[in-house]
């Protein structure tokens, strides 16, 4: 029976969450998933102390992830023009992102990039606002889209960042 797309993309995000879970555990975090259930993160993780944090994941089985901009900084059109208005603020405090690449080949592993919220966020307004100077402010395609994407070189800096996690838990 083939799988849907939106199967496969369920069997994809759970993945990188339980391989994030793993993770942790291997550097003595205690961390639970909560299977898409809350909309700004994916798992919580404790250490000895009783202190927690709070992480999100994206997975991909490519080298980038999907976005919608408008998660990240306010947009305003002008006509179809985008135009990039002010960062928002991060809702969760010390919200950790793990950007997880899965490999489907045995000789490979699944790679993890660590990074803060905030760090991705601006990330993201930098590469979009890039993107959107080489085509005058108007998606070619669909000029209303707030589709953005970011892949690997962006976040080639964080990969096994997993100290950020250490750092920024309260």
């Amino acid at each position: 029976m083939p799988r849907s797309s939106g199967r496969q993309n369920k069997l994809t995000g759970q993945t990188g969450e339980y391989l994030v879970v793993a993770e942790l555990a291997r550097r003595g975090f205690i961390a639970t998933t909560f299977a898409g259930n809350v909309p700004t993160y994916d798992i919580i993780a404790t250490d000895g102390l009783g202190r927690h944090i709070s992480v999100q994941v994206k997975t991909s089985n490519s080298g980038s992830w999907q976005f919608n901009i408008s998660d990240f900084c306010e947009i305003k059109f002008q006509d179809n023009r985008q135009v990039i208005g002010s960062a928002k603020k991060l809702l969760i405090r010390g919200l950790i992102v793990v950007l997880v690449i899965l490999s489907h080949n045995q000789k490979m592993r699944d790679r993890f990039f660590i990074l803060k919220w905030t760090k991705l966020r601006n990330i993201i307004i930098l590469e979009h606002s890039k993107w959107l100077r080489i085509h005058n402010g108007i998606r070619p395609r669909n000029p209303k889209s707030l589709h953005c994407a970011i892949n690997v070189s962006h976040v080639l800096s964080y990969e096994n960042s997993w100290n950020t996690v250490s750092e920024s838990i309260r």
